[in-house]
């Protein structure tokens, strides 16, 4: 039995790899917010949810596969809570019986699957009355595929074999044997039979003072006997052992994938419900493929700051289809840097299978997402902060390829404005020619402002809304580089206003 409720044709492998860069894109883009809305202090699903946004998806199928399961999920939360409790029962109560010091016998194999396995066949049937109550309310290739698998796989024959051998197994407290003479007159073969039946009448049965075969006893103090015995009667239930055991593994590693592909969408549940507890829209992304430059959106917004204010944030529409460059300037405290979160969050977002924070939202896939934002400088550096820029660079350089995404954030800000625009430039200029997606928040008027006088069809500028008053709206426009970031603006907020 599989699931394949992450992949069409195969499970979702929790040891995956993730990128080498990892920890940046958590720091960067302040995924920990986000996984935590997911988890809810749970640490599986915070292991699977940050393994499922970090490894992207470059398949358009598989993210729709996954889309379409997710809505399903929104439309039936408590249907899919009821079958990840059903998962999660079930390896916990295999966990708790206890294997005892003797867990390497086969007596002691046998009655461990003996016990677990009524257990596993009670949950199957919860699973399966589940399937019988609601397929018709699910739609997506997924579900319908996994309601088709129980249906199939866990029909009443299924059921009624099963309990008829579990219940013979049990019921003999005699143990019938087999064996052949092997070499050295040893025994060989040993092979578990099923006791002929007693064809005896009653009468018979209740007087007859003779044993129906040949009997032989072992003194109650003969400890080597009864070890022999024992040793004679693992022997023959090794096989049977065997496969009681890997008939209950088989249905415990079903429930082990199940639970760690829905764990994904109970996240996506958990995060689902805070958004909407704020009023904050969401849905489902367009993507296309890799190299069509497609980038538009409606009402996007950066979900880590929704989540971290508990209210709805100021969301912007812009369309850059068909750019690989796009620069933001604007105002200090305007917005930039958030918007330039909100790009990289909903990239991965929409690249796991995720819906996104925005009322639309399309873009194509890229081959990977890499982040440079200016650090501040501290006591682990061992080099000055340019060098640790270029440094950080170079190693993303090392690693990426075309059809990626860079978001630059006030990057080589550390040095003065002409030394800081020209290694900008260059680095930019150089991406653009790999066809690597650019988006780049800057204070580098210089830097900005050249890229614009080349009247590039290739780029696009936008700006952080700034009011005559100086109020920031929050809001991400189409506009023209401006020399200045009316940082005027936050002092007379801060000093003069205050007096």
């Amino acid at each position: 039995m599989k699931a394949f409720l992450m992949y069409k044709d195969h499970d979702f492998d929790l040891q995956l790899k993730l990128p080498w860069n990892e920890q940046t894109l958590i720091q960067d883009l302040e995924l920990n917010t986000l996984i935590n809305a997911m988890a809810l202090s749970d640490e599986f699903l915070f292991d699977v949810s940050k393994k499922a946004i970090l490894s992207s998806l470059k398949d358009l199928d598989t993210i729709l596969y996954r889309q379409d399961i997710l809505k399903d999920c929104l439309k039936n939360p408590s249907i899919i809570r009821d079958i990840f409790d059903i998962a999660l029962k079930s390896i916990k109560s295999e966990r708790d019986h206890y294997w005892g010091l003797f867990k390497d016998y086969p007596s002691t194999i046998l009655n461990h699957s003996l016990e677990v396995l009524p257990m596993f066949v009670g949950m199957l049937k919860k699973l399966k009355d589940i399937a019988d109550d609601n397929e018709d309310k699910f739609e997506s290739e997924g579900f319908i595929a996994f309601f088709s698998m129980i249906r199939k796989e866990l029909n009443d024959e299924y059921f009624a074999s099963v309990e008829e051998h579990l219940q013979e197994l049990k019921s003999h407290n005699e143990v019938l044997i087999s064996a052949n003479l092997g070499s050295g007159n040893k025994g060989a073969n040993y092979i578990l039979r099923k006791p002929p039946e007693d064809r005896r009448n009653w009468i018979k049965k209740v007087f007859d003072t003779k044993p129906p075969c040949y009997t032989f006893y072992i003194a109650d103090r003969d400890d080597n006997g009864a070890r022999a015995l024992s040793e004679l009667k693992d022997m023959g239930i090794n096989h049977i052992a065997s496969a009681l055991a890997q008939s209950a593994d088989h249905i415990l590693s079903f429930f082990n994938t199940l639970r760690n592909e829905l764990a994904f969408y109970i996240g996506n549940l958990n995060l689902h419900t805070q958004l909407s507890k704020n009023g904050e829209p969401i849905s489902f992304p367009t993507p296309l493929p890799l190299g069509e430059l497609k980038s538009s959106f409606n009402g996007l917004y950066d979900i880590c700051l929704a989540l971290t204010l508990g209210k709805r944030i100021v969301g912007s529409n812009v369309n850059a289809d068909k750019k690989e460059l796009i620069i933001i300037t604007g105002a200090n405290q305007g917005g930039k840097s958030t918007f330039l979160r909100s790009i990289g969050l909903s990239q991965l977002m929409m690249q796991c299978g995720m819906f996104v924070p925005a009322e639309s939202y399309c873009s194509n896939v890229c081959n990977g997402l890499f982040t440079h934002y200016k650090r501040e400088e501290d006591n682990t550096m061992n080099s000055g902060k340019l060098d640790e820029e270029l440094s950080r660079m170079s190693y993303i350089v090392d690693n990426i390829t075309p059809n990626c995404m860079l978001l630059f954030n006030e990057s080589f800000a550390s040095t003065n404005e002409r030394e800081g625009s020209g290694i900008a430039n260059q680095i930019t200029c150089a991406l653009l020619e790999k066809h690597i997606k650019v988006f780049c928040v800057t204070h580098l008027y210089e830097l900005a402002h050249g890229f614009y006088n080349k009247n590039m069809e290739n780029a696009i500028f936008l700006r952080a809304e700034r009011q005559t008053d100086g109020e920031r709206t929050f809001k991400i426009i189409e506009g023209e580089p401006l020399e200045t970031s009316y940082g005027q603006d936050l002092y007379d907020k801060v000093f003069v206003n205050d007096n």
